[in-house]
């Protein structure tokens, strides 16, 4: 799984190749300035100590010094830009990848996971990817040509202080690998904590109302405290393995210049080497392992980025229930005939649909009825588009679904679910959800049919009175007449609705019920009921149980079956 995530994790590199190319660049420029800069400074104090020359007679090296030291800062500053900027090009590609894999996995994907999981994986766990493209990744570069362009210099004036050199400088690398390992798990566990303590945090805070109903707020307080307790403790936990592998970095570096110094101070005492060569090298030597060190102190930020890319790729390699084609098929703007030829879908190895078979014609109203399971829902899902049959067909207008473009299909459904969400936008925005510049008449219009308008212009902005996210400020029987405007603004030929009227008072019952009336004229209703009233009027109703349809008919011929509709009639305690 490792190699998947640094294989994942190198391929992002092509989004911003000449980004990262270029600040590896300009660093590697910053190093050759370091060595004119050391060269100058040894030129300074050479001919003012050996050479006996004034101030003003060293004077060009010191400006010299001034501009290089003046330049490098443009240049560090410039490298660090582009790195970010390099970094922040592909994490802005990721997440909206991310966004765009999760919208086509569909609401069936996002009801299996977690919210706060989807969430931390796409902010924290994409932010964790900053570092390891705009600091590891060009130090990793850096780390190779600053040294070898300083031995390069430093070789043929003293081949000794180049070989300590060479053998010390994979010693920084080597340790830093090591101690890595041991921290790549801790790392891994820590990140694996994050994003669980994120999750819960967030499924807490949007189920406050109910903890609060229930009185458990303070004991899901306590559990919280116990959650972030124990990501302390593992983060302590890495912390202590980073400080420890600063720690055996900071050592090498510094044995590893002392060997230097001392093998320079020893051959000057006996004058087998020159002053101003042995103070030149001496003053590169920090800069030569200053690349490996700062590699070093940067690999946490590879383990952080691992650690983040296991999540993204496996939201990445989630399969989509179906691919999105293009049209080979053109469908009928006028009339929308559904056909399901035993159909047969399974969640892993538990069955929803088993063998279904059905036939619903154009401008024909049908209910589905049924116990909860009984695969309702899978099938509303399956004409929605979420997923697909495991075997089967399903025909729409007598073509197979597979040859239809899955957004064009979608353009031909308008879905009024049972607890409908609104977004924070104005209302005209939230009944114009989905459309390109929509006409505000036709905006109005649909309010109207909806029996929403009364109440929107009596909002203090109108239409363009801005409503908190979830319909905020507003009724249930309010949002669900906006989820109507929705319906009649899209002007769809088939309309899949979700017992629209489960849970509201009777009179915005009342004027829902006359909103759908008007809604389906002219149009293919398929209606999920969960309260048989609504149901009455349906041309034919379907009755399911584990994923068949036992009976189908209208109200009045199924109540005088024996059977699951009976039973359901005798329960709700309703009668013909």
């Amino acid at each position: 799984m490792a190699d998947v995530k640094v294989v994942f994790l190198k391929a992002q590199k092509k989004q911003s190749s000449r980004l990262l190319s270029l600040a590896v660049g300009l660093g590697s420029v910053a190093g050759l300035l370091v060595i004119a800069q050391a060269w100058s400074l040894a030129m300074v104090i050479n001919g003012v100590i050996f050479a006996q020359k004034s101030i003003m007679d060293v004077m060009p090296w010191m400006w010299l010094m001034l501009g290089i030291l003046l330049l490098r800062t443009v240049i560090a500053f410039f490298s660090e830009q582009v790195a970010f900027s390099a970094s922040a090009k592909i994490k802005q590609d990721l997440r909206d990848r991310l966004f765009r894999h999760i919208q086509a996995l569909g609401p069936l994907y996002l009801s299996g996971e977690s919210s706060g999981d989807i969430s931390t994986v796409i902010s924290d766990g994409v932010e964790k990817l900053e570092a390891y493209y705009a600091r590891y990744l060009p130090a990793m570069s850096l780390a190779v040509w600053v040294p070898l362009s300083i031995l390069v210099f430093v070789f043929p004036l003293d081949w000794k202080s180049g070989l300590v050199m060479i053998l010390t400088a994979p010693l920084i690398p080597f340790f830093m690998i090591m101690i890595g390992r041991g921290a790549e798990k801790l790392n891994q566990s820590q990140w694996q904590q994050l994003v669980r303590m994120g999750g819960h945090f967030l499924d807490v805070i949007q189920g406050l109302t109910t903890l609060k109903l229930f009185n458990a707020s303070r004991r899901e307080a306590r559990m919280i405290a116990r959650i972030s307790e124990d990501y302390r403790h593992a983060t302590m936990k890495v912390l202590r393995v980073a400080f420890l592998s600063s720690l055996a970095l900071e050592f090498f570096a510094t044995i590893s210049i002392a060997i230097v110094a001392v093998l320079i101070g020893f051959r000057l005492l006996f004058a087998e080497m020159e002053f101003i060569y042995g103070f030149f090298i001496l003053l590169l030597a920090p800069e030569f392992y200053l690349p490996l060190r700062s590699l070093g102190s940067h690999y946490h930020s590879r383990m952080d980025a691992i650690a983040a890319a296991e999540n993204i790729v496996e939201v990445l390699d989630t399969p989509l229930p179906g691919e999105i084609k293009k049209a080979s098929e053109q469908l009928s703007q006028d009339s929308i005939s559904i056909q399901l030829n035993n159909i047969y879908f399974a969640y892993d190895s538990r069955p929803a649909l088993n063998g279904v078979n059905v036939e619903i014609e154009s401008q024909q109203r049908i209910a589905l009825v049924g116990p909860s399971g009984s695969g309702k829902s899978t099938l509303v899902n399956m004409l929605l588009g979420f997923i697909r049959a495991d075997e089967g067909e399903l025909l729409v207008n007598n073509i197979n679904i597979q040859q239809l473009d899955l957004q064009q299909w979608r353009s031909r459904i308008a879905w009024v679910p049972q607890r409908p969400h609104l977004f924070y936008a104005s209302i005209a925005d939230n009944v114009s959800l989905g459309l390109h510049e929509p006409d505000r008449e036709k905006i109005v219009h649909a309010l109207e049919q909806a029996r929403a308008l009364d109440f929107v212009q009596q909002l203090p902005l109108g239409m363009d009175t801005i409503v908190g996210e979830g319909g905020r400020q507003l009724s249930g029987g309010q949002v669900q007449r906006l989820a109507l405007a929705r319906a009649f603004l899209r002007d769809a030929r088939l309309l899949i609705l979700d017992e629209p009227t489960a849970h509201l008072d009777k009179h915005s019952e009342k004027l829902i019920q006359q909103s759908i009336e008007t809604l389906a004229q002219g149009r293919t209703v398929i209606t999920v009921a969960h309260r048989l009233s609504t149901v009455r009027n349906a041309d034919r109703i379907l009755v399911m149980d584990q994923g068949k349809i036992l009976q189908q008919g209208t109200h009045q011929e199924l109540v005088q079956q024996t059977g699951l509709y009976q039973q359901l009639v005798s329960a709700f305690g309703e009668t013909g």
